[in-house]
């Protein structure tokens, strides 16, 4: 956000579009995996989005943060595409490629909240929670020192106050953390000009977080589950959403089922 004040108007614009891009692959991913990410900020560092993944699997929580440096790393790759097809268009497009780089590589650094550091702490899980914690901090503070040293070192030429500002701030973020929320939304004002049915036959063997991803504002979703095709029982939305609080997303359908 420094370039808006230092007559870079046009570097802080491609910024805040590939870090807005960033955000929005992380959104897309989630809500496929059945949670929503609906709020993201611009900060002078770049752009966050909150939440709480509890009860999402390994898998699913690590395809989320690939999704953030994935979607800047194909941006990047497109711009070199189109280099090699229209060399001219170099100079208006080279600003937007190495901010779309700089995004890949940096997210990919294994520091809280970084991608990479939420990468690591994927790995680490196995660990226990505090112990994890533990290791994931000391990571991300001596990555938070590395990039002051390199400060440091530049001051003896041309000193690099971005690496300053960026070491500092990882520092603090390593501990902090996002907050996500579990999809979820009112249907008072859907029953009250009526909403149409729709109805999912689906496998009773199937995931709650494979199921969520059926959900939709404009529809009210019944489940149709089957079992060896056979006829296995009904679940409701409301159901399936109630069910899932605080629970793992990995739980077969068949585990929502109102009990009798």
């Amino acid at each position: 956000m420094i370039t808006a004040f230092t007559g870079q108007f046009f570097v802080f614009l491609m910024a805040a579009i590939a870090a807005i891009e960033h955000e929005c692959a992380h959104a897309f991913t989630a809500r496929r995996m059945g949670y929503t990410l609906d709020k993201i900020v611009l900060m002078p560092y770049g752009a966050v989005i909150s939440g709480d993944i509890a009860g999402i699997s390994r898998r699913e929580e690590a395809c989320v943060c690939v999704a953030g440096p994935l979607a800047n790393g194909i941006t990047a790759l497109f711009f070199v595409a189109l280099w090699w097809l229209y060399p001219e268009t170099y100079p208006y497009t080279d600003v937007a490629f190495y901010v779309s780089l700089s995004l890949f590589f940096v997210n990919l650094i294994p520091a809280y909240p970084l991608d990479g550091g939420r990468l690591l702490k994927i790995v680490l899980r196995p660990l226990g929670e505090k112990l994890s914690r533990r290791i994931l901090t000391a990571v991300s503070l001596a990555v938070a020192a590395g990039i002051a040293g390199y400060f440091i070192y530049t001051c003896f030429s041309a000193p690099q106050w971005t690496a300053l500002a960026f070491s500092v701030l990882l520092a603090a973020g390593c501990f902090g953390g996002g907050s996500y929320n579990h999809i979820s939304f009112s249907r008072e004002k859907s029953f009250a000009r009526g909403i149409e049915e729709l109805r999912i036959a689906i496998s009773a063997d199937c995931t709650a977080g494979y199921a969520l991803r059926f959900l939709r504002e404009d529809k009210y979703v019944v489940f149709d589950l089957f079992e060896k095709e056979e006829f296995y029982g009904e679940l409701s939305e409301e159901e399936l959403l109630d069910g899932a609080q605080g629970k793992d997303y990995s739980t077969p359908l068949r585990e929502y089922l109102p009990q009798i």
